[in-house]
């Protein structure tokens, strides 16, 4: 019982954007003809949010299978650095490990890489309940976004820009809540740097190897100075 309200009272801010985010994702997938249940199906199954909003425009557009897994794991790859330092952190979760793996968001990131690491069985438990809270702020917001748009006309334009906005808020609560800035103004400087070099298309797995790389590098110099 502690873990569910230490999990839920830490996962608020993310619910207040998910429910939002979600029920974008619900009103785009429903205008696009897609029913209720595909916007069940994709929060509980797929819960990739900018993908489930890219995944609407390659289901409308008939993409192929290819086109498809090469389109996820562009969008994903952010996944595959960040889920690095967490390593560790789900190494001895146990039964948890599969659903903690899945349910790694962005958001859900950045509420426990920070998180003081608590051995036991106990702290591995309050885990799941932030990734399970999240996920299901997630599918709450895709089913209303649903069920609304099949009742009510939205205009979907600029909607897109919900999930920019989370991300941005994401960052102000680290920069608030981190005394270190150096991972962020170390994000911000390579980002911009391979946007104007490689242009808004092609920019996130440059700007992911390139940020990787600086971090690496700061890391052994604070080792060596130690």
């Amino acid at each position: 019982m502690k873990e569910i309200k230490k999990a839920f009272y830490r996962s608020l801010p993310v619910m207040a954007g998910y429910v939002v985010l979600g029920t974008g994702f619900g009103i785009l997938l429903h205008n696009a003809g897609y029913g209720v249940l595909w916007a069940l199906a994709m929060s509980v199954f797929i819960y990739a949010g900018s993908m489930q909003y890219l995944g609407i425009s390659l289901l409308t557009g008939g993409a192929s299978v290819i086109t498809t897994v090469i389109t996820t794991i562009m969008v994903n790859a952010r996944h595959l650095f960040y889920s690095i330092s967490m390593i560790d952190k789900y190494k001895k979760t146990g039964k948890y490990k599969p659903y903690l793996i899945f349910a790694l968001t962005d958001e859900t990131y950045s509420l426990l890489c920070d998180d003081d690491d608590h051995p036991g069985e106990n702290f591995n438990r309050y885990r799941f309940y932030v990734s399970f809270f999240n996920q299901c702020y997630w599918v709450a917001g895709s089913v209303i976004g649903s069920l609304l748009g099949a009742v009510i006309p939205f205009s979907t334009e600029g909607i897109e820009f919900s999930m920019t906005a989370l991300f941005i808020a994401s960052f102000t609560e680290q920069w608030i809540n981190s005394k270190d800035h150096v991972p962020a103004l170390t994000g911000l400087a390579c980002t911009t740097a391979c946007l104007i070099v490689f242009g808004p298309e092609r920019f996130l797995i440059p700007a992911m190897l390139l940020i990787t790389l600086v971090l690496t590098l700061l890391r052994k110099r604070e080792e060596k100075k130690v």
